[in-house]
């Protein structure tokens, strides 16, 4: 039976991200939820599926594959890889991830391209960006990005898809869309130099600031509180 405070929950999640998007003049669906399920277990992600979500975001390895196991059954399910990685971890997350959001140096890309099976698509990739340069966050710089970028388009089982950032906390609406407004600029300019990349995912947003983000520009807002609570489960 599924939790009505989920239930709930995500309806007020799904009703922001529709808000944001008109609010934006952006079309409907241009956008979509990211449910962070870290520390959740499987049986709320199993309740949430049942509620039409479909991608899920992990950063923790063996958590993650011990609740991919558990979920097994659930065939369309979509897991993204959001947390920073360890290139000695790399392994299962090519084998177990059909998404990655924190790729931040060439050793670690060239890893996962050399370790993702050949049985699957190749994996779909963000760079993470450290756009509000804190020395407490992986990415980056936006003077590094460019190599970086150019790195992994040439890799034949990675696919470059987009940028993820994590900028510094503001409660100024304003002072949000700069650095998501920077990310949609060093986007922009990527896909001037590589125009044969598909880059189409601007990953950035989260419970508190998922409008900012939306304004400019998000498709992936990554929402974990606002979904999920801060419930825990036995």
């Amino acid at each position: 039976m599924t939790d009505p405070a989920l239930s709930e929950s995500l309806d007020a999640a799904r009703a922001r991200l529709a808000a944001a998007l008109q609010a934006a003049r952006r079309p409907e669906g241009e956008a979509r939820l990211l449910a962070v399920s870290k520390t959740k277990p499987a049986a709320m992600i199993r309740e949430a599926w049942g509620l039409g979500l479909r991608e899920f975001g992990e950063s923790y390895v063996q958590e993650a594959l011990d609740k991919q196991a558990e979920l097994d059954d659930l065939s369309d399910i979509v897991w993204h890889f959001i947390g920073p990685l360890q290139t000695n971890k790399s392994r299962s997350v090519a084998e177990h991830f059909s998404w990655v959001h924190s790729i931040d140096r060439e050793r670690l890309a060239r890893r996962l391209d050399a370790q993702r099976p050949a049985t699957l698509p190749p994996l779909n990739v963000c760079l993470q960006v450290n756009i509000s340069n804190e020395a407490s966050k992986s990415g980056v710089t936006l003077d590094e990005l460019p190599a970086l970028a150019a790195c992994v388009q040439s890799l034949p089982n990675l696919q470059l898809r987009g940028l993820m950032a994590i900028p510094a906390q503001y409660d100024d609406p304003d002072a949000q869309r700069r650095p998501f407004r920077q990310l949609r600029e060093a986007l922009d300019a990527l896909r001037e130099h590589l125009p044969e990349a598909p880059l189409d995912t601007l990953s950035m947003g989260m419970s508190n600031d998922m409008e900012a983000a939306v304004m400019e520009g998000a498709t992936l807002v990554r929402l974990g509180t606002a979904i999920f609570g801060t419930r825990h489960y036995s």
